[in-house]
């Protein structure tokens, strides 16, 4: 295995920002214990929600199915652990605006019994590749990087495309998080492996492996598990510490110089991105029959008493993972469920953690602002700016509600890394104010697609009517001309029976 290489693209814009990562990685991952209750909400997924197939009073066992995905895209969900249903209702979770979702809560029994597997795979080089997608489809797998697009359908589309590249992301750019450097030192063997087996299933012939400079330790451990398996597919690629340097258009950028289009995704220049928290999962579903669920995350910030990693059930509340490294401080003040840049503030630490949940941030305070004053039209937000849109324009364009002219400016490719926010000399929330924009876009085009499903079955119901009334205009047709050969008390008779059939859709 030979030293990782630096041969890379140019990212455009992106920050420095300070790591404040050591309090978390200074000890291994630790375990939290099986709570007394799980939440699991059965949409912790892009896609549509799964259907749950429990009842409550139903005693499930760990790892066993208890919601099916519906429709064509979803992923299932496991139980975390042994009990019983109590409930399934709406609970908290960790949305922007403090939503609520359907929750499956399993009330603990603590004996922590797995369910049965009912069969042992053979080795996975001997598996067909779509068999093996299939397989990964069944896992309850996510993309763990946050973007939680189910893998096995991300893959499925990726096998339509003509592939040069699968690349494991381990660029954990945000500061605070640390789950996947704690990841890459302890297991790297996991990521290897289940790289190994996406390779298989992609029918792919090299692997990237990408880790940011300030990983030290994790390309270390990678670099000898490379070593040992010698196999020249795998390539190990350390790029710079630079903010949104993890974003998947822009790794790719960085480590194949290949650009992603726009509207487009890395696979239409023949790159597949995984998380490599993704990989080590599809490793302990393929090679050890254990379904996704339990996630490793990051619990740090002046607001905890010990910030450490931890390996927590999916469904673990925040308030037990918190309790569990030592509770909160005096200086506890503001609850993020992701990094500072791109997460979710939260007003409940009773959400549970969910397969996106790379990190809980515990702050004294929120994030330095300042008052918003007038843009003075600087364009520092442009030079930052990864995706090299020019935030200031589409600033004005969003306060004006100009759709045409947002789409223009590429408001649908601002990936809302906050680079622009952090640093406004005017304090403006541009990322909020684009995110805001982009949701009034996607409900107006949902509005005018309701709207044109309406006419399409207006226009149906219409044609069906006509088609109808069209069949017993010719069946009288007919029958007037039978009985006008017959006479014209034949003629008297037909009217006189003629009744037009009732029409139920009037």
């Amino acid at each position: 295995m030979s030293a990782p290489t630096y041969d890379l693209g140019k990212l455009h814009g992106g920050l420095r920002l300070p790591g404040n990562k050591e309090n978390s990685t200074a000890a291994a991952i630790q375990q939290v214990p099986v709570p007394a209750h799980l939440i699991l909400p059965i949409t912790q997924h892009v896609g549509d929600a799964a259907e749950p197939i429990v009842g409550i009073g139903e005693r499930v066992l760990k790892g066993q199915l208890i919601a099916e995905p519906y429709g064509s895209l979803g992923a299932p969900v496991h139980a975390s652990s042994s009990g019983k249903i109590v409930a399934i209702e709406p609970w908290p979770v960790s949305r922007r605006h403090g939503d609520t979702a359907p929750c499956i809560v399993i009330e603990c029994d603590g004996e922590d019994r797995a369910v049965e597997v009912a069969e042992i795979l053979p080795a996975f080089e001997t598996l067909p590749a779509d068999f093996l997608l299939s397989r990964i489809l069944q896992g309850g797998i996510v993309g763990l990087g946050g973007a939680v697009f189910p893998t096995a359908q991300k893959l499925m589309q990726a096998t339509t495309c003509k592939l040069e590249y699968l690349i494991l992301n381990g660029v954990e750019c945000e500061p605070y998080i640390s789950c996947d450097d704690m990841l890459m030192r302890e297991y790297a063997e996991k990521v290897v492996g289940g790289a190994r087996i996406l390779l298989h299933a992609l029918e792919v012939g090299s692997c990237y492996i990408v880790v940011e400079s300030d990983k030290p330790e994790a390309i270390r451990r990678l670099g000898e598990v490379l070593g040992d398996l010698n196999d020249d597919r795998f390539v190990l690629k350390q790029v710079p510490t630079i903010y949104p340097s993890g974003g998947e258009d822009q790794l790719v950028q960085l480590v194949t110089n290949l650009e992603v289009p726009t509207g487009g995704l890395p696979t239409d220049v023949g790159c597949v991105v995984q998380n490599v928290g993704t990989a080590a999962a599809i490793n302990d579903w393929i090679i050890d029959n254990k379904p996704l669920l339990s996630r490793i995350t990051t619990v740090t910030g002046d607001g905890v008493a010990q910030p450490m990693n931890v390996e927590a059930r999916i469904g673990t509340t925040v308030a037990d993972i918190v309790n569990f490294v030592g509770g909160y401080t005096d200086r506890a003040e503001q609850l993020i469920i992701g990094g500072p840049m791109t997460g979710k503030s939260v007003t409940t630490d009773r959400v549970p953690l969910v397969k996106a949940t790379n990190c809980i941030l515990v702050l004294s305070e929120a994030p330095a602002g300042g008052t918003e004053r007038p843009c003075i039209r600087c364009g520092d937000c442009a030079a930052v700016c990864p995706v090299q849109l020019l935030p200031q324009q589409l600033f004005w364009y969003a306060c004006a509600d100009d759709e045409a002219k947002m789409r223009s400016y590429g408001l649908l490719d601002c990936i809302e890394c906050g680079c622009c926010d952090l640093v406004c000399p005017s304090h403006i929330p541009l990322t909020a104010d684009f995110r805001t924009a982009r949701a009034r876009m996607q409900e107006q085009a949902d509005e005018k697609a309701r709207a044109e499903r309406a006419r399409q079955r207006f226009e149906a119901r219409n044609e069906r009517l006509r088609q109808e009334q069209q069949i017993r205009d010719e069946e009288l047709a007919k029958q007037k001309e039978s009985a006008r050969k017959a006479g014209p008390d034949a003629i008297a008779e037909i009217l006189m029976r003629r009744q037009d059939p009732p029409d139920e859709d009037r």
